[in-house]
This record gives C-alpha cells, sequence and structure tokens, in this order.
C-alpha cells in the first residue's frame, strides 16, 4: 500500500473536521445570516455561533439576537460605519424555526 501524499493528508484532515464542525449543528455564523458579522472578532463569531446553536425556544433565541443587533448597532456607531438592513424573515431565529431547530 502507497503512503498517502501530503495533499491527501491535508485533505483527509480538512474534511474530518469538517464534519465535526458541521455536526455540532445546524447554524454556522457568516457574513450572509449574521447581522454586524463584520464587526464581531474570529472569536466572538465562534461564540456567537455556539450560542444561537445552544438555544431550545424561539422565545430564548430571539431575545438574545435582539441584544446582540443593539450591541452591534452601538458598535457599528462607535466606528462610524453603518450596518446593511436586516432582510426581512429567514433570518436568524426566524430561519432556526421554520427548518425546525427551535419549538
Amino acid at each position: 500500500m502507497k503512503p498517502l501524499s501530503c495533499s491527501m493528508a491535508v485533505l483527509l484532515l480538512t474534511a474530518s473536521l469538517a464534519g465535526t464542525v458541521l455536526a455540532k449543528g445546524p447554524w454556522a455564523a457568516s457574513p450572509g445570516n449574521t447581522w454586524g458579522y463584520q464587526l464581531m472578532t474570529p472569536q466572538e463569531r465562534t461564540e456567537h455561533q455556539a450560542r444561537m446553536r445552544s438555544f431550545k425556544s424561539y422565545e430564548e433565541c430571539k431575545a438574545y439576537q435582539e441584544e446582540n443587533h443593539k450591541q452591534m448597532e452601538a458598535r457599528a456607531r462607535e466606528k462610524g460605519t453603518t450596518l446593511p438592513a436586516m432582510r426581512a424573515g429567514g433570518f436568524g431565529c426566524d430561519n432556526m424555526k421554520a427548518r425546525g431547530y427551535l419549538k
């Protein structure tokens, strides 16, 4: 049996890590689904993603989401920038509820 090439080993490792990350939950923070993403540090994004995945109820999720949005608005004002308008529906908690992840 031939030894794995370095690129093949990296590919396998990357695939196994991606599977682990994806297995932790249905939702992943990204610029397309996280309002204020560009104002968060990588650690804050990871924490936000974990927090969003932890909710069991829609009400709990929405309360956190509204507080997070207020924080991002304040951060944008401090930096002298404007966040894009939030898109209607299919965002964060609403999307997770529609997909059956929240009750």
